[in-house]
């Protein structure tokens, strides 16, 4: 077996400890560098970690969770399924930060999990004609003013199987985060839908292979979805369901939130139009919209004689240039597209746009976006 085997093997035990939960499994790894570590050194937790009980460190000792680890990797060996464990480059950099990000995704599909440009489409499992023409045009005009985006959704009934669909027949790359293992598709009848997006996207889930879509996996499922994108747009909803819940989620990361508003009385736009006027979305009418609101447009590239001014009058460290360099290739850009484009952590990154922003080289936008000073 080999060492990113192993790493996936223990990834998957540790997410059977009980005890643990999401975040706890986070920090324990790390601090202690890889999933492995935390099985092979755990009688050391307790001096690294003082507050972690007994039972938890006593519970690490569990031949069963690595027994039923070895089954789910030969599972997903045989099935062509990649294991994405937490400290694995590919997994999701945006859903990294959050913390609650689970310490293992399971993926199938060929779809760039990082890639520059990624948004949620959600909404109700009761889709009217209007949600379902808001996601054809939008998704239409989407594919023309960003075509590199990958549109993400949970594959249900309603707005999520259409946001699909419409994104295929536009060609652009679309993955169904799913509340239950890849050994089934749930709801059954979307199952050509899943496979087609295989070819254009793919399928992430965190849970096991036998794992039922229990109800409370779809609220577990949403923090995935909001987690890994750089906002989320919400089509049509009741005054209550999960679109709202993945709205709250996204605010609560620091996301984008966007809400198409729809007639007052209609019963599918209640909660769009109570997320705008709470001010936890903000309104939307067209792609345009969401693009100009992101700071996507393409932004007109500094001439050779800026750029060596740049380097001429400022004393920037190779990290800084870095920064410029992509802020000079794509324009204004918001800190999770940065960390995406230069493969540094969050932090890191956020403390390299202070220093550029006390040096007087780049400035801040509305919605958080960053941007060279000429």
């Amino acid at each position: 077996m080999t060492s990113d085997e192993e790493e996936q093997l223990y990834s998957i035990a540790l997410t059977m400890i009980p005890g643990i939960g999401h975040i706890g499994a986070k920090r324990l790894v790390a601090e202690t560098g890889s999933a492995e570590s935390v099985f092979h050194n755990r009688k050391a937790l307790p001096g690294i970690f003082p507050d972690i009980s007994q039972r938890v460190v006593d519970a690490l000792d569990c031949p069963q969770a690595i027994a039923r680890a070895e089954q789910e990797l030969d599972f997903i060996q045989k099935k062509n399924i990649r294991c994405l464990t937490f400290t694995d480059d590919d997994y999701p950099s945006r859903l990294r930060e959050c913390e609650d990000a689970p310490v293992v995704l399971f993926f199938k599909g060929n779809a760039d999990l990082n890639s520059l440009h990624i948004i949620n489409m959600v909404g109700t499992r009761h889709a009217t004609d209007y949600g379902t023409q808001i996601c054809a045009s939008f998704l239409r005009d989407l594919k023309t003013l960003c075509p590199d985006v990958l549109v993400v959704s949970g594959l249900a009934y309603g707005i999520d199987i259409h946001v699909h669909r419409e994104a295929l027949a536009n060609e652009l790359p679309t993955v169904g985060v799913l509340a239950h293992g890849l050994d089934r598709i749930y709801p059954h009848v979307h199952r050509k839908t899943a496979i087609d997006m295989l070819e254009n996207g793919g399928l992430l889930t965190e849970f096991l292979t036998g794992t039922n879509p229990d109800r409370h996996n779809f609220v577990s499922r949403n923090r995935i979805v909001a987690g890994m994108c750089d906002a989320t747009i919400v089509i049509e909803s009741a005054e209550k369901g999960g679109s709202l819940i993945t709205a709250e989620l996204a605010e609560g990361y620091q996301r984008d939130c966007f809400a198409f508003p729809g007639r007052l009385g209609d019963e599918y736009s209640i909660g769009c139009n109570q997320l705008i006027r709470d001010n936890k979305a903000s309104l939307i009418l067209s792609a345009e919209d969401l693009v100009s609101a992101m700071g996507w447009s393409i932004s007109s590239h500094p001439t050779k004689t800026e750029n060596v001014q740049r380097s001429l009058f400022l004393d920037l460290s190779a990290e800084e240039q870095k920064v410029v360099d992509i802020l000079e290739r794509q324009g204004s850009l918001q800190i999770n597209a940065l960390v995406v484009e230069a493969n540094m952590p969050v932090q890191k990154m956020s403390a390299l746009l202070f220093e550029l922003e006390m040096k007087g080289v780049i400035r801040v936008l509305a919605g958080g976006m960053y941007q060279l000073l000429n």
